[in-house]
């Protein structure tokens, strides 16, 4: 394998036991052709077939928006040792830091991660890292079914999922039988909120750029009000929302999807989209309609409109809240923790990452601790916003 990252190295090593060996070439992600890109895409075809999921995070589209907000963003590209002329089999998306520490490709926006390999490879996590000339490949959201990196994972977590596959009828029934309190709860808000403030329309793909803005803008709000980290600060996230707004690439392309009464907005969410699946990503309200529950009539409509677009799954994404317990009908599983080799770098990772994720996870396993954390949280954002 290659083990630097130079267009011309050659090194070779095997990629598992009995396994065919493999060449590895890194590169800037701007760096890939056509040829490079057809072929990620096909991989990920052959994943889709043995049950990946369809997460746009996993095209070539998003690592291409990252890497370009994100100078330090690379790619792995896998041949089989002696088919230099052939397609390649894998990919493999990371951001490169210092000492050796990788992350995967947008870790703290991505919902989804991982490497794309042709299904039984055969190469190891070690493999992979060794060819990068990493120490460690940290995730937070890897993809379930990983073979090279689950390995490495040391916490699994459930993200919430809407199935419209057999469409939005079906779903709502679905949602009626399950808990008829909550749907009927919040179609009666809609219909209040259309009679006091206005008539209720939604636009499932509202290409208007002063409609993100006001997005923006609700989510800052809602972070600071909670005590969370606004992630719309950092410079890179808010570029990379708005170029992916832009997009209109069919494996990975944004959608705006807003909810108006009269003619102000009063919900709206900005996720990412493939043929099939709705990666559910930012989602905000106006907190002067909150009686309305605009954020969970937003949900309901954004799975009729994704029924409408040929979308089968919405996936809220990781994380426990109370309005996705009321919406899902599915779960899928994404997980944590760091694909490592020994070395100092590897080391060092462990010394600054693994005591801080330990105790999160030590505060979340604890209901009446994380809740008391997140009274804490909510109060000192209120002080500092005095």
């Amino acid at each position: 394998m290659s083990l630097v990252d130079t267009p011309d190295a050659r090194h070779r090593a095997a990629a598992g036991a009995g396994a065919h060996s493999i060449r590895v070439r890194v590169v800037a992600p701007a760096e890939l052709g056509e040829r490079e890109i057809e072929s990620w895409r096909a991989v990920r075809r052959e994943q889709l077939a043995a049950g990946a999921s369809a997460s746009p995070f996993m095209e070539p589209e998003f690592t291409l928006a990252v890497a370009a907000v994100r100078p330090a963003a690379r790619v792995a590209i896998l041949w089989k040792d002696g088919e230099a002329d052939g397609p390649p089999v894998g990919f493999l998306p990371f951001e490169r830091g210092a000492f050796g520490r990788g992350r995967a490709i947008g870790l703290g926006v991505s919902d989804c991660q991982g490497a794309i390999l042709r299904p039984g490879l055969g190469i190891t996590a070690r493999d992979l890292l060794t060819a990068c000339g990493l120490a460690v490949w940290e995730f937070d959201n890897l993809e379930d079914g990983q073979e090279a990196l689950g390995a490495a994972a040391a916490e699994s977590f459930r993200s919430p999922a809407i199935d419209v596959s057999r469409g939005y009828p079906a779903y709502e029934d679905e949602l009626r039988a399950r808990a008829p309190k909550f749907l009927k709860t919040t179609l009666a808000k809609e219909r209040r909120l259309a009679r006091q403030a206005g008539d209720v329309r939604f636009v499932f793909d509202e290409r208007d750029p002063a409609a993100l803005a006001t997005l923006m803008e609700w989510k800052s709000a809602q972070y600071r009000r909670t005590g969370r980290s606004d992630r719309f600060a950092k410079e890179w996230i808010a570029e990379l929302v708005r170029r992916l707004h832009g997009s209109g690439e069919t494996g990975c392309s944004g959608v705006l999807s807003v909810l108006y009464a009269g003619d102000r907005p009063v919900a709206a969410h900005f996720g990412l989209r493939s043929r099939t699946l709705l990666a559910c990503w930012f989602p905000a309200y106006d907190p002067a309609f909150a009686k309305y529950s605009p954020g969970l009539v937003l949900h309901l409509r954004m799975a009729e409109g994704a029924a409408a677009a040929g979308i089968a799954t919405l996936d809220m994404g990781r994380g426990d809240a109370e309005y996705k317990d009321s919406l899902h009908t599915r779960l899928l599983r994404v997980h944590e923790g760091a694909a490592v080799r020994p070395s100092t770098g590897a080391a060092l990772h462990w010394l600054l990452r693994e005591p801080p994720r330990r105790a999160q996870g030590y505060v979340r396993d604890r209901p009446r601790l994380a809740s008391a954390a997140q009274r804490t949280l909510t109060g000192l954002a209120k002080l500092r916003g005095r």
